[in-house]
């Protein structure tokens, strides 16, 4: 459920936090997709980085 976040009496709005939470979650498949050889399949590294980051931040956002 989408709900502010209060940090020291200042209310942040929820996207900040699983935008946070992402950016781990992004490493570490990308970290396996290249450990696995799986990233040389991808023509642009770059714009596959960003589009699996947008892809986990709206996982997480649907279902967390």
């Amino acid at each position: 459920m989408l709900a502010e976040i209060d940090i020291g009496g200042v209310f942040v709005a929820p996207i900040t936090a699983y935008a946070v939470c992402a950016i781990p979650m992004t490493l570490l498949i990308r970290f396996l997709l290249q450990r696995s050889g799986l990233a040389r399949w991808f023509w642009h590294l770059s714009l596959f980085d960003v589009a699996l980051y947008a892809g986990v931040l709206c996982l997480l956002v649907r279902y967390a």
